[in-house]
């Protein structure tokens, strides 16, 4: 495995220790005010990790050079968003699952506003195998199932003539906490396995049979890093910065796209409509999407229709999926298809004090 960078990861933690420290204070004052109501030009946000290194890295320090409000965020996980924006202990939430109608009857005048577009990338540690070993999702469903269990299986090796693999256990890593990247992951897997479908499903939290948990997309890239043998599914920004080896995925027309900005928009492309809760999932694109990453997904912005902060949320969400998609790419986050960003300003425009 490459040389991993550890900034990101702890600029992660601290980050995640930050909301934390504001959500309790938050509660202290009582649901009903904002997470961010102590200050008069602040805003205060949580939830996915996916989108965090957007956000924290580009879209914070470039919106308040600009705007001169002072943004916090802290990527405690995409379940802690939900939780967090449905208690009103944040401004607003990230999840990189769209809500559920469950969770959006529970959080009583959420809307949720596609973002950002990236991908869930499958990272590994097995010296010697190099970058790029394909792999397809029924495969990836046996080895999460405990069914494939060291790296030299006849299954993985008739996808990779000429590599040579090594007769080690594999350890399947996953998210130990509530997360959009187990469900674009799981979700994936529950279109391509029947079997995993019925049996284990799609959410931001399953019961994994085997393998070890992370918290955090930095805790499931430390868990692959200290662990040989291991593999994981991570977002692919985190891939980029610890410079992972990642596998190339078979989409539906059984080809192995390299997930990055192309491809990605390429699965994009599929979405034909955009629904009134802007739910807008991509995962396992058509046959006829050749080039498309088979898990890309959208991940969203969760702000209450009512909010104290309004005249703040706005205009920061709708820099955010015009002029704030000019950072993306040196990330491999795409930028929003042109019909999101229409949907994303008309429900922008519904927001109010």
């Amino acid at each position: 495995m490459k040389t991993r960078k550890i900034g990101a990861l702890a600029s992660a933690a601290l980050l995640m220790l930050g909301v934390a420290a504001c959500g309790s204070s938050s509660k202290e004052k009582g649901s009903e005010s904002s997470g961010a109501s102590s200050g008069s030009k602040t805003l205060v946000g949580a939830g996915s990790t996916l989108v965090a290194p957007l956000i924290t890295g580009d879209w914070i320090p470039e919106y308040q050079e600009k705007a001169k409000v002072a943004v916090t965020y802290g990527p405690i996980g995409s379940g802690g968003g939900i939780a967090q924006i449905t208690a009103r202990t944040v401004d607003f939430g990230a999840s990189d699952a769209p809500l559920t109608e469950d969770e959006f009857k529970e959080a009583k005048g959420v809307v949720q506003i596609p973002w950002a577009l990236a991908a869930t990338d499958v990272a590994y540690n097995v010296e010697g195998v190099g970058n790029e070993l394909k792999l397809t999702g029924p495969l990836l469903a046996e080895i999460y199932e405990g069914k494939i269990t060291t790296w030299n299986d006849s299954k993985i090796a008739a996808l990779n003539p000429g590599v040579k693999l090594p007769a080690e256990k594999i350890t399947p890593v996953y998210r130990s906490d509530g997360s959009g990247d187990t469900f674009a992951f799981t979700n994936f897997l529950s279109h391509v396995s029947p079997q995993w479908a019925s049996k284990i499903g799609h959410s931001t939290t399953v019961s994994f049979p085997v393998g070890i948990g992370g918290k955090g997309n930095s805790g499931v890239g430390a868990d692959i890093t200290n662990t040989k043998g291991s593999i994981g599914y991570i977002a692919i920004a985190y891939v980029l910065a610890n410079k992972f080896d990642y596998a190339l995925v078979e989409n539906a027309a059984k080809k192995f796209p390299v997930p990055g900005i192309p491809s990605i928009e390429a699965a994009a492309k599929t979405l034909k409509s955009i629904p009134a809760n802007n739910e807008a999932t991509i995962v396992d694109p058509p046959a006829s999407a050749p080039e498309a990453y088979p898990i890309s997904t959208f991940t969203y912005a969760l702000v209450p229709l009512k909010s104290p902060k309004a005249d703040l949320l706005k205009p920061f969400l709708k820099w955010a999926v015009t002029t704030g998609q000019e950072f993306g790419p040196k990330l491999d986050f795409a930028p929003l298809p042109p019909e999101i960003v229409a949907a994303d300003e008309a429900t922008i425009g519904k927001i109010e004090s």
